[in-house]
């Protein structure tokens, strides 16, 4: 049997990125000028050679089996104006990344088809999302790190990684970053991080693994948002995990096992403190991270459950 052909849009390029270890052909649509959502095949990633650029141009005269829908404004409009008839006949998934932004418990989801599949990242995001009569499934990410690229913890700081955390404000912990960098120190990385006081700019995701692996620990003082990909490649790296017991990260880091994480960010600065204090206890906590990684987030699981997915799509 020939590999299922899946069409979709370049929305999150991490995660793209892992999608395309299952074992599928991906199609992804871009445009000439590269604009948001039409990359295509595009960037610095390693992209596998089940990635095909998918010109808007050559839709038309182009058969898949299945449709990957990862944003409103595509599932709503634009597939209205791009798909042909049978296209938009095809099987549907819709896969959600983000919990929902303006109640967090009240919010109907913008997909209402029982014959689409819903695919959440978390189980958090799938609890508050109101899907209605939409079908949804679970899939926890799936992530690799560069052979050879393991925790020393030799810098006695804490990493941080986030894009355009300067912009983005309270949901994504700017003043619990700016509280804890009055006591602990920080370096933070991700697009736009210079804005910010530690800022060091953006690392290409290829070199992440490697630089995040000399810090001590790995804070994210986000306080709503999915589940962030770089908090799965630090504890595969085997980074110990520091951040607020928010979201998913409430069931994804084990105190004492895999790091620490609370509510109270004077608790989770105290913690930092002791862990650069004590390098040995931070390397126990190393081994428990990456064990616990490669339970959660093991990249055969993921791809498994994707493709598990496809096929019932598909028939």
């Amino acid at each position: 049997m020939r590999p299922l052909r899946v069409l979709t849009w370049h929305i999150h390029g991490s995660y793209l990125y892992y999608l395309c270890h299952t074992p599928v052909e991906f199609y992804v649509l871009s445009k000439p000028e590269r604009g948001p959502g039409y990359l295509g095949r595009w960037g610095h990633f390693p992209w596998r050679d089940n990635v095909h650029d998918m010109p808007v141009e050559r839709l038309a005269e182009s058969e898949f089996d299945c449709v990957l829908f990862q944003s409103r404004e595509h599932y709503l409009k634009d597939q209205h104006e791009i798909l042909t008839d049978a296209q938009r006949r095809l099987p549907k998934i819709y896969l959600e990344h983000d919990p929902p932004r303006a109640d967090p418990t009240a919010t109907r989801h913008p997909v209402d088809d029982p014959d689409t599949l819903l695919v959440h990242v978390t189980h958090f995001n799938d609890l508050m999302w109101d899907s209605g009569r939409t079908p949804t499934r679970v899939i926890r990410h799936g992530v690799t790190v560069p052979a050879g690229v393991r925790y020393s913890g030799e810098l006695a700081r804490g990493i941080v990684v986030i894009n355009h955390l300067a912009r983005r404000g309270r949901r994504l912990g700017r003043d619990v970053y700016e509280r804890v960098l009055e006591r602990v120190p920080l370096d933070l990385f991700g697009m736009g991080a210079e804005e910010m006081p530690g800022g060091g700019g953006e690392i290409r995701h290829s070199e992440l693994a490697a630089a995040a692996a000399r810090y001590r620990f790995f804070f994210n003082p986000i306080r709503y948002t999915s589940l962030g990909l770089a908090v799965c490649e630090a504890m595969m790296t085997g980074l110990p995990v520091i951040g607020l017991a928010t979201t998913e990260m409430a069931v994804a880091v084990e105190n004492g096992v895999s790091g620490f994480v609370h509510t109270d960010v004077a608790a989770l600065s105290d913690y930092m403190e002791y862990l650069l204090r004590h390098p040995e206890e931070a390397q126990r906590l190393s081994r428990g991270a990456r064990r616990a990684a490669q339970e959660q987030f093991g990249i055969q699981r993921f791809a498994a459950d994707w493709l598990e997915v496809f096929r019932e799509a598909t028939g």
